[in-house]
């Protein structure tokens, strides 16, 4: 059998529009209205993969603790399966089946030699909603094919995929396969070089989306969420925030990367080379237009704001070595080799300080810079992030620094992207740096 990919759409729906029948109800109709094939990647329901996580915890947990979560996660679906189907006739025979899955999690939380036991047991959820998913829109006389994304997200390296080997196992997947309109997938899952389960970290749909839509050079990928698209500013801690209708791949994996929730950190990347667009829309107002991703740029300058928590500083004060040759090249080494990215970096004539967003090896690190100067650390911050292509060309960016003024910035990034100014704040004052920028950058620039 010969497999099409002509056309075909990726249609990711995270845990909030999988979270109730209601809901479900809605993506069904969303996924109708679409002509042309599709693949579906879903989440798991809302709340479940932290119930999960609980569950790998087996070595601290009581009996009661563990039956009691577990019970928890198995009536949440049950629940569901009432809510969506109407017949008693398809309840008793999904949940049937849903029980069998069930015991597959029971096993699995009890098998503690199995060498990826944790990742097996979080991966349950998307698991579980694919299943009574896909079983709801056959009730529906909306036919479609589930696929097991174990088969083919094969990922050795999440920072840098095999999109190729993500290919091959598809599409070998998909011709062995009864040729369907629709396709259901499960997000968040990987198979790791050692053939392992693992995933592809928290948020990781929206990245399994967009490896897919590479891997089958799809016309076009939608992240649908609880949010219209993209905002100029965190509408959580913002007023009079507003949508984006279009963001550049690079200002959209800028705002991602330092932030913005909406989107998971990597997912732009495998798309971007393919020059595939991505459309982030909301579930509950499917008719808003959400924010288109792609090449094209729309307009430079100013575009948003976003905030990334959970920021380490270190400053390395050496009077000896700073000039030094080599010295940099030491400093980073150490970064390297405990596999820590660093996100800002600014340096004087005696000191360099900068920034990580990972403190797992945090001492390890501190013991080895000991040697090459005076180390002192700064935990707690926040990088505000200004995005928008070209903004340091911007006329009205210089008003960013008006903030010096009202709130102490502890670092400043400008000139290392031409799309990025970041500054580094205390994060209790994160909020209030926030709402201050907003003003200056976007409600001033609106009244003058």
């Amino acid at each position: 059998m010969h497999f099409e990919v002509e056309n075909m759409k990726v249609l990711k729906f995270g845990g909030t529009s999988v979270g109730t029948a209601e809901s479900i109800r809605k993506v069904k109709s969303i996924i109708s209205s679409q002509r042309g094939r599709k693949i579906v990647v879903v989440s798991a329901m809302s709340g479940v993969t932290n119930l999960l996580v609980k569950l790998t915890e087996i070595s601290v947990l009581q009996k009661d603790e563990i039956n009691g979560f577990l019970k928890e996660i198995k009536q949440k679906h049950l629940d569901l399966i009432l809510e969506l189907f109407a017949s008693e006739t398809e309840q008793r025979a999904v949940s049937r089946q849903f029980e069998i899955l069930f015991y597959q999690l029971q096993e699995t939380v009890e098998d503690e030699t199995r060498p990826d036991r944790e990742a097996s047991v979080v991966t349950f959820g998307e698991t579980f909603l694919s299943f009574i998913f896909s079983n709801f829109l056959e009730s529906q006389n909306l036919q479609n094919t589930l696929l097991d994304a174990k088969d083919f997200m094969h990922i050795a390296n999440v920072e840098n995929p095999d999109i190729d080997t993500v290919q091959q196992l598809l599409f070998k997947t998909l011709h062995r396969e009864i040729t369907s309109e629709v396709y259901i997938t499960q997000g968040f899952v990987r198979i790791d070089r050692n053939k392992n389960v693992s995933t592809l970290n928290r948020g990781g749909s929206d990245y399994t989306a967009t490896i897919i839509g590479a891997a089958v050079n799809a016309s076009e990928v939608q992240i649908w969420t609880d949010i219209d698209g993209f905002h100029n500013n965190d509408p959580r801690y913002v007023e009079d925030t507003t949508a984006l209708l279009n963001l550049s791949f690079e200002e959209a994996a800028e705002l991602a990367y330092f932030g913005a929730k909406i989107l998971h950190p990597q997912t732009v990347s495998p798309v971007k080379e393919r020059n595939i667009p991505i459309y982030l829309k909301n579930t509950f107002t499917p008719n808003a237009p959400g924010t288109k991703i792609s090449s094209e740029i729309i307009s430079s300058g100013l575009k948003a704001i976003s905030a990334k928590d959970g920021i380490t500083a270190i400053k390395i004060k050496s009077n000896r070595m700073l000039m030094a040759h080599g010295f940099l090249k030491k400093i980073f080494e150490v970064f390297d080799k405990h596999e820590t990215a660093i996100d800002m970096i600014t340096t004087s004539e005696i000191a360099i300080s900068l920034t990580i967003d990972d403190n797992r090896n945090l001492e390890k690190i501190l013991y080895e810079l000991d040697d090459y100067g005076e180390v002192t650390v700064d935990r707690d911050h926040s990088i505000i992030c200004i995005v928008g292509e070209g903004v340091i060309n911007d006329r009205e960016t210089f008003r960013l620094f008006e903030l010096l003024n009202d709130i102490p910035v502890r670092m400043i990034s400008y000139g290392g992207s031409s799309n990025n100014i970041s500054l580094l704040v205390d994060t209790h004052n994160k909020i209030e740096a926030l709402r201050s920028l907003h003003h200056k950058l976007f409600e001033e620039k609106l009244v003058t």
